[in-house]
């Protein structure tokens, strides 16, 4: 059994064996149970009835949320001509093509969180497939990572845009800020990750649509949130 920090079970103490909270209860709740010595991040974690052996039922997607991540995310675009200007004038950290793969490559080169890229240059990242896919960096059109739009790409990374996907049991998992943040902005950025769940449920989706809800800081305990909370 995993043995658990003194801060840890201190922290557990504060949540109430059993109880599911309403969204505004678990969002305070949430920021005192944050344990860690800097800011910590607040997770969501949403468990739906979903099938994932059907395609159709696996979600995959990216959402800006209103009041940001608390990060500060760093961009790199693949693109070349007017589009790598346009990115740069976006204000993306890192502009190139073959060069910056090769980076990536020969060098074993991450320094940057999200990598957007035009079509054009898919084929070229097809060879890097094996190393950008487990770490969760390969471009990709259902998160708005390949796009001939690559300025808005690259404000909306800035912004604050996260990415979902349903693992294999039909749980998804995202960040809606920090534990510095208000109660209300946490509160504004939990609702429109739900309602973006919400609005994409697959149509062959059968019974109760979401399962469960919780929230829960770096290292610190999950608390469950009552779904009634949320307008479904």
């Amino acid at each position: 059994m995993k043995k658990r920090s003194k801060k840890y079970c201190e922290a557990l103490k504060k949540v109430e064996k059993g109880k599911i909270y309403t969204k505004e209860e678990a969002v305070k709740l949430v920021k005192e149970t944050s344990i860690t010595s800097f800011d910590a991040s607040i997770e969501i974690a949403m468990r739906l009835n979903l099938d994932t052996k059907k395609a159709d039922q696996q979600l995959r997607g990216a959402i800006v949320l209103p009041k940001g991540t608390g990060k500060t995310t760093k961009v790199l675009v693949i693109a070349k001509g007017d589009q790598a200007k346009a990115a740069l004038e976006a204000g993306a950290d890192y502009v190139g093509d073959t060069d910056m793969l090769e980076k990536i490559e020969k060098e074993n080169w991450f320094d940057f969180d999200t990598m957007i890229a035009t079509p054009d240059m898919m084929p070229l990242l097809g060879r890097l497939g094996r190393v950008l896919g487990p770490k969760g960096l390969m471009p990709n059109p259902k998160t708005g990572t390949v796009t001939t739009d690559v300025a808005k790409a690259v404000t909306d990374a800035k912004a604050g845009r996260v990415e979902y996907r349903t693992d294999s049991f039909g749980n998804i998992h995202a960040i809606i800020g920090k534990a510095s943040f208000s109660d209300e902005d946490l509160l504004s950025n939990m609702n429109a990750f739900v309602a973006q769940i919400v609005k994409i449920k697959p149509a062959t989706a059968k019974g109760e649509y979401i399962k469960n809800i919780s929230v829960s800081s770096t290292m610190g305990p999950g608390i469950k949130i009552d779904t009634n909370s949320f307008d479904k």
